[in-house]
């Protein structure tokens, strides 16, 4: 099945042409120009702001005029996150989506960005819907949710009119969210002396890759193993019984993405070579 066959049609042809344009976080542009085109091909009324946040407006249909306005809003950006061994460019490259064979659309080897590309699809296809009834819309397409809520920061409220949001960002089919938790981000900074390493030791890379991954905010309660916290049980381990040096260590691409990937090298003296394998 091709995803523009599946229903709502409207929906799912929208969510096909973002799918074409790359929008990580804080380089959006090329999405923008998409909705100020959208915008002006449907003879909707726009606005740009200072910080790059688009709002469409569309008027209310007959007899819906004094209705209040409502605010359908989503993000622009998407996590660019992607499997070890792809070569996706997410600046340039467009994601690579299918519909498998139980109905379900995803991408080969990156994240399909429907967070929150199909909200974005959902207001699209209210602004150019003939069959709705509806008050005033304003459809607010905010930068930046996903690295720090810039755009959403940044926005002026004197450009809107809308007294009821509704953000197109939600998770599960069905269901409507009244809150949230909200999150923090901690930046940390630690101090460490070098040193060369001894002749008689040998070098061991240690790799943890292709776990499930999955996002921070939406999956963190499921379970899925987090790439960083196991390289960090074997070296602590391994620690308590090989006097070992670490050398590297890197793991995670992203800060709202389970790390699935880790990678270290330790040291240690040679000697101890048949010890590490037998505790690893």
């Amino acid at each position: 099945m091709e995803i523009n066959q599946l229903q709502p049609k409207s929906l799912f042809t929208y969510f096909e042409q973002i799918l074409k344009i790359p929008r990580p976080s804080k380089k959006e542009q090329k999405i923008i120009d998409f909705l100020v085109d959208f915008a002006k091909n449907n003879n909707l009324d726009f606005k740009v702001d200072k910080v790059g946040n688009v709002i469409i407006l569309k008027p209310a249909t007959k007899g819906k005029e004094k209705s209040k306005t409502v605010i359908l809003q989503s993000h622009l950006d998407m996590v660019p996150e992607k499997s070890t061994n792809s070569t996706h460019n997410f600046e340039t490259d467009p994601i690579k989506a299918y519909v498998d064979s139980d109905g379900w659309l995803k991408s080969k080897d990156t994240t399909l960005g429907a967070d929150d590309g199909i909200g974005i699809a959902a207001a699209m296809a209210v602004l150019t819907s003939t069959d709705i009834e509806h008050p005033a819309i304003e459809a607010l397409f905010t930068v930046d949710e996903e690295s720090g809520m810039t755009g959403a920061f940044g926005i002026d409220p004197n450009l809107l009119k809308g007294s009821i949001l509704i953000n197109l960002d939600s998770e599960d089919e069905g269901e409507l969210f009244i809150g949230s938790a909200g999150g923090m981000d901690t930046s940390a900074t630690f101090e460490f002396y070098s040193e060369i390493s001894d002749k008689n030791h040998i070098a061991i890379e240690i790799s943890i890759d292709k776990l499930h991954g999955g996002h921070s905010g939406d999956e963190i309660h499921v379970g899925y193993g987090n790439a960083i916290k196991f390289l960090n049980r074997i070296i602590y381990n391994l620690n308590k019984l090989i006097d070992l040096r670490l050398a590297f260590f890197e793991g995670g691409s992203l800060r709202n993405a389970i790390p699935k990937d880790a990678k270290a090298i330790i040291t240690f003296e040679n000697n101890n070579f048949e010890n590490f394998k037998k505790l690893f």
